[in-house]
């Protein structure tokens, strides 16, 4: 409990900082405080909490889904072919610097207000971090340790299951807790461009009625799930990376 404690203190010294600065600027739907989010929470957590969460989080977790599985082929592909490497890699770079904002409207009129034109959003945010650290991780490995095994027979299989796929764990799960932030900060944004349903879709209805504290809840919502999300990822990581090491 001593290493969070230093956390909990700067945590409760910001939010009593906000809180008395809401108090003094006294204007709800630009700055509302902590109490306010609480409480707005409090009086919509059934539509909160059994209607919009459960909309954003199955975008969350069918992209993230995609991601991690199209991410890993990818990175493996790369990681065996120099070639599919030479050809694949300046595209995953590509692909993040074009706008979500700008591309989220295009998946709108393409596949509609359905789920797929937010999950593809949430694929091309979380696919990237994915992609790039399984593929370091799988670099990772040392050469003199592969010659060794090619001297015992052996094969590029082997090789990958046995050394490289090993190797790339401890990047993978670091991949994951870039990717489940982004994978949440990808459905709201999806949710807000054009949805029926969604945290996100949520607070941009909020903001047109200028209730700040409603815009504010599902933010604290999303963000606590990531949390909660990040979480599941570090005690996974602990008992199969920890684990491998300590076997």
């Amino acid at each position: 409990m001593k290493k969070y404690r230093s956390s909990a203190i700067i945590c409760l010294l910001f939010f009593a900082a906000w809180e008395g600065i809401a108090r003094y600027i006294d204007a709800m739907y630009i700055l509302p405080s902590p109490t306010a989010i609480v409480k707005k929470i409090w009086e919509l957590k059934d539509i909160l909490f059994l209607v919009h969460l459960p909309a954003t989080l199955a975008v969350t977790f069918e992209g993230l889904g995609i991601s991690i599985v199209f991410g890993v082929l990818l990175a493996a592909a790369m990681s065996i072919s120099e070639k599919v490497q030479r050809a694949l890699y300046p595209i995953v770079i590509v692909t993040q610097t074009v706008p979500i904002t700008a591309l989220a409207p295009i998946f709108v009129l393409w596949f509609g207000y359905g789920i797929w034109s937010k999950v593809l959003v949430t694929i091309l945010i979380t696919f990237f971090p994915i992609t790039i650290n399984v593929y370091d991780g799988l670099r990772s490995t040392r050469r003199d340790m592969e010659e060794l095994l090619f001297t015992y027979g052996a094969t590029k299989r082997d090789i990958f299951i046995k050394l490289k796929f090993p190797a790339s764990l401890p990047y993978f799960f670091s991949a994951l807790k870039i990717a489940v932030p982004l994978s949440v900060v990808g459905a709201a944004i999806s949710e807000w461009l054009g949805a029926q349903a969604g945290l996100g879709y949520f607070s941009k209805r909020m903001m047109t009625q200028l209730d700040g504290a409603g815009v504010f809840a599902p933010i604290v919502i999303l963000s606590a799930a990531a949390l909660v999300m990040v979480k599941i990822i570090s005690v996974l990581e602990n008992k199969i990376v920890k684990g491998r090491n300590e076997a």
